[in-house]
């Protein structure tokens, strides 16, 4: 039977980071769930639980660089954005999220650096 409290993985076929992230995890045998993050945003509960990992700052949950991002002029928008409002707008729009967008019982990690994966998952 699967472990209920597994690291659930967001991630993006085309994202070479988050190729990079999987291959990691698998790597180290790190059991997870991978989920596209286009077609399954993360929820606004889960992106809420990121924001605690991250201190706090939303901008950290954004992707950006995306296309996205810029099309929808969220460089400007984003800090008249509420907190509720900006969860929102993640939860609709999976390529808005940075990814990949690893969520566990005791870890959040946003974009994938090597050596803040190793510390986070042992």
């Amino acid at each position: 039977m699967a472990k209920t409290a597994q690291l659930k993985v967001y991630h993006y076929d085309g994202c070479s980071t988050c190729k990079q992230a999987l291959a990691f995890l698998k790597k180290k045998d790190i059991p997870f769930e991978p989920i596209p993050i286009v077609e399954q945003p993360p929820t606004v509960a889960e992106l809420r639980s990121m924001l605690t990992h991250v201190g706090g700052d939303l901008r950290k949950l954004f992707n950006t660089s995306g296309l996205v991002y810029r099309e929808m002029k969220l460089g400007e928008k984003l800090p008249s954005l509420s907190e509720a409002q900006a969860l929102a707008l993640l939860a609709k729009h999976g390529k808005l999220v940075k990814r990949p967008f690893a969520l566990g019982p005791d870890v959040g990690l946003v974009g994938f650096k090597e050596p803040e994966w190793k510390k986070a998952l042992g």
